[in-house]
């Protein structure tokens, strides 16, 4: 199983696919998958059911996840980079790789 490096909240530029170019935040991480689901990206559209949930049912837009392979992580300043990661002291933490300065 691959390392995953990107975590929920990181800010991802899709670099391959339909949606290439296209930047969001990504929600959640399925580690046993290798996806990820980030906000505003491939979206799809699911019918529904009336539920206790939804009483009304019909066809609710919602993100599908996205392969990870798919992602790369962007910088504060705005730049795609690669992520490391190594220790400082006695804690681990992500760096980039472009910049080497800590994420």
């Amino acid at each position: 199983m691959k390392k995953i490096r990107i975590k929920s909240g990181d800010t991802v530029r899709v670099i391959a696919g339909d949606h290439k170019g296209a930047e969001g935040r990504v929600m959640k991480v399925m580690r046993d998958e290798n996806k990820a689901i980030v906000e505003g990206i491939n979206m799809i559209k699911k019918h529904m059911k009336p539920s206790a949930d939804n009483p009304q049912g019909g066809i609710v837009e919602k993100e599908a996840p996205v392969h990870v392979s798919n992602l790369s992580l962007i910088t504060p300043k705005g730049e795609v980079t690669r992520l490391g990661i190594r220790m400082e002291g006695d804690k681990k933490v992500r760096y980039s790789k472009k910049t080497n300065e800590v994420i």
